[in-house]
């Protein structure tokens, strides 16, 4: 007679026998024949009122199943789990478990041996899911349930104490603000990270002189260091508007429940502060409906890759044959399968062509919120992926970025030779001739014109050709003119003169800590 090791526990592996889902019990060390157990069933679905079950494998009860007389149909439930993405959270899941399980037990909700008992599954089924012993089930639905239900099956029945005064709803947003927050702190050390990188790339390059372009034409020249620091304060301004999310990210939904919060003695308070958050948030309904986190998140994401897109627009350019100002190493660029000659600087291409999967992924968010109505909606359940993939693809934008700044070199000889086309000292003579401005402007316009019939620069003009033009010139005109004597005369705060650059490179040393050491 074939028979069936069974257990006490009442969750550990439970046998559903009707389309009720009754739940039979399995006494610990005893064998039950196949006779007996059939018996033992068969009573079950009488007390159930209900018929004897198909053939085919019964599904798990749901945990929200005791309403319910039909399980949902295998399209249904591929349809709507989330434990396929959302299982991502599972570090965030346990920790606000913890902190609820301890203040259940402080509020006298749950004994403190059963909180005990509940933090020690938690912290067990941790270790599981990161050393990849823990089985996913999209029968759970998602990674509150598993691991709920892991729980139950782990401990049996003080886990089924752990959903008190929580609902869901509160559960998943508190556990995607913890996930944000990580984020947000990640992000941030990578912008540091890009920041470090551009700073040392400008000190690699002191005194370097390249074309300043405006229209995407030669206009006037900069130090490259002051261009390379144009970025670091662009980057500067990604992580305040990061900073500035963290601290709206910051606040507790935990407590809130379904959307009213609950009349039990709980200690809001108390979670919050143990999860780090600043406060419990002040409106329940709020609470559990709000993402404009997620959307800032989001929004601040898509600045940042706008910038990192027009880094890599200008590299790529800049690495081209036409400007060849810069060359990527081999360690950084990839080759052609058909043209053995190409080198192409594919990172910052795909820098620039990322940018538009997390514009993307802020547009999605964007139209998935509008016209919600409070409190809670399944709807938002389509709102991790979205954050999951722009996050990604930031942090892997920032690195490379990083790293290809960590392996590039400027042209000096090419870029010297390309600076005396485009008279890019036409401005800084204007400002010699210290008369009225359009006066001056219409003056210089007139010399460029000259230069231009002539085939030549400013500074080759002689004074005769200048003075016939206007008697205003004098020889002293010739310590104006040139990119090195123009980017002498740059003096104003934040401009691209000698003294300014300099200043700003000490300030960003300092602030990055970075060693003057090479």
């Amino acid at each position: 007679m074939e028979s069936l090791l069974v257990s006490s526990s009442l969750t550990t592996s439970p046998i559903f026998c009707s389309s009720k889902h009754a739940l039979i019990p399995k006494p610990q060390n005893l064998f039950f024949s196949t006779a007996r157990l059939a018996l033992f069933t068969c009573a079950a679905q009488q007390m159930n009122n209900s018929p004897p079950p198909s053939t085919a494998a019964a599904k798990e009860v749901k945990l929200w199943g005791g309403r319910f007389e039909e399980s949902v149909t295998d399209a249904v439930e591929k349809f709507t789990e989330s434990i396929s993405f959302d299982k991502a959270l599972y570090k965030q899941d346990i920790m606000g478990s913890k902190a609820h399980a301890s203040m259940l037990a402080k509020q006298g909700l749950m004994s403190d041996s059963d909180r005990d008992t509940i933090i020690k599954g938690l912290e067990e089924i941790e270790r599981q899911i990161e050393a990849g012993q823990f089985v996913w089930r999209t029968d759970r639905e998602d990674v509150h349930m598993n691991i709920e239900a892991a729980l139950t099956d782990l401990v049996g029945e003080p886990a089924k104490k752990l959903h008190t005064a929580r609902s869901r709803n509160d559960q998943v947003a508190t556990d995607f603000r913890l996930w944000c927050r990580d984020a947000i702190d990640t992000i941030i050390s990578h912008i540091k990270n890009l920041q470090i990188a551009m700073v040392k790339l400008a000190l690699q390059n002191e005194g370097l002189i390249v074309p300043g372009y405006t229209h995407l034409q030669r206009a006037q020249p900069v130090l490259l260091q002051h261009l390379l620091l144009a970025y670091v304060e662009q980057l500067e301004r990604d992580a305040g508007r990061l900073l500035d999310c963290r601290a709206r990210v910051n606040f507790c939904p935990l407590g809130a429940c379904a959307l009213a919060g609950t009349g039990l003695p709980i200690d809001r308070f108390m979670t919050s502060e143990a999860l780090g958050f600043t406060a419990p948030m002040r409106n329940s309904i709020d609470a559990v409906s709000d993402r404009d986190f997620v959307l800032e998140l989001l929004s601040t994401n898509s600045i940042t890759a706008v910038h990192l897109s027009r880094l890599g627009e200008e590299w790529v350019l800049w690495a081209s044959e036409e400007f060849g100002f810069l060359t990527p190493s081999d360690s950084v660029s990839t080759g052609s399968s058909i043209m053995p000659q190409k080198k192409n600087p594919d990172p910052m291409e795909l820098v620039r062509g990322k940018s538009a999967r997390v514009i993307g992924d802020l547009v999605s968010l964007l139209v998935l919120c509008k016209g919600l109505p409070h409190a809670y909606n399944r709807d938002l359940q389509e709102d991790k992926e979205p954050v999951f993939d722009s996050v990604k693809a930031i942090v892997g934008m920032l690195e490379v970025s990083a790293e290809f700044a960590q392996n590039v070199s400027f042209n000096r000889e090419r870029i010297q030779k390309a600076l005396p086309a485009g008279h890019l000292d036409a401005t800084t003579l204007a400002d010699y001739l210290g008369i009225p401005f359009r006066t001056s402007h219409d003056i210089v316009g007139r010399s460029v014109a000259l230069c231009v019939a002539r085939k030549c620069e400013l500074q080759d003009l002689s004074l005769d050709e200048l003075n016939s033009l206007h008697p205003i010139f004098d020889k002293d005109v010739y310590e104006f003119l040139g990119v090195e004597n123009s980017i002498k005369k740059f003096s104003s705060y934040g401009s691209t003169g000698s003294e300014c650059v300099a200043g700003q490179l000490d300030y960003w040393i300092d602030r990055l800590s970075i060693s003057r050491e090479r």
